[in-house]
This record gives structure tokens, sequence and C-alpha cells, in this order.
């Protein structure tokens, strides 16, 4: 399966903030989107960098409460591994697997068109397994 068939089933929307945002609106906005990371982009296509839970928590570590002050440009990791709608479900999974990434913003021609979180590919590849199982099982009682 290809990257874009799991974006056409799971949506295309990406939650954005600007670089200038603080990182306690940025954590309000994670909350109530219930989401674990923010692409970080003035213009909602360009993406300069991204923002995720992990990124706070490290974050409060270094400067204790004041993070909540901070903007998100101060915060964010800017070198973002990114993958394209005709990525391979397969090696987008073993890439987010090896790099330890959560959450994988989706780019065609560089513009932002999705986001994909390591959930996702889970989710997709179990309901893989359980369409396979079902067509053994049907297959072993002569039901094929």
């Amino acid at each position: 399966m290809k990257v874009h068939k799991m974006l056409a089933g799971k949506g295309d929307k990406v939650m954005t903030v600007r670089a200038d945002t603080t990182i306690a609106t940025a954590s309000e906005i994670l909350k109530k989107e219930r989401i674990g990371a923010l692409i970080v982009s003035d213009d909602g296509i360009k993406m300069q960098g991204i923002l995720s839970e992990r990124d706070i928590v490290r974050g409060l570590v270094s400067h204790g409460e004041g993070l909540l002050n901070m903007r998100v440009a101060q915060l964010m990791t800017s070198d973002v591994k990114t993958c394209t709608l005709d990525d391979n479900i397969q090696e987008v999974m073993s890439a987010m697997t090896r790099g330890r990434i959560r959450h994988l913003p989706v780019v065609d021609e560089n513009k932002l068109c999705g986001m994909i979180s390591i959930g996702d590919v889970v989710k997709n590849r179990l309901e893989e397994l359980e369409a396979e199982t079902t067509v053994l099982r049907d297959y072993i009682a002569g039901r094929a």
C-alpha cells in the first residue's frame, strides 16, 4: 500500500502552528486536537519544522516552567524527516521505527499534504493482517 491510499482513508488534515506561537498555546492545540505533533508553518504549505510532545517534554527538563512562554521556533525540530504520497507503507514503517519517529509529514512537490503517525501505520498493518487471515480462513474452510 502507498501513503496516498492511507491518507485517502484517514484524511489529509494537518494541524499547523506559526513559529512565533508560544509553547503554551501550541500545547493547548495538541491537547484540544488530541494529537502528538504540530507542523510549524507560517503559511500552512511550507514547513519550517515540527513540534512534538517529545520536544515539549525535553524542553521542560531543560527550561523549566519558563518553557511555556518560549516561542515554537525556539523548541521545534528543524530537520524534519518526510515521506511522499508514492512511498510504500512498509518502507515508511521501517524508516519510522529505525529513526524512532512518531510523526511523518507527507509532502508532494515540497508542499505539505498530510501527516501520518506510527499509530496510523500500525493500524493499517493490523487491518492488512486481519484481511489476510480472513482470506486464509475462507480458503481453508473451502469458501473461496
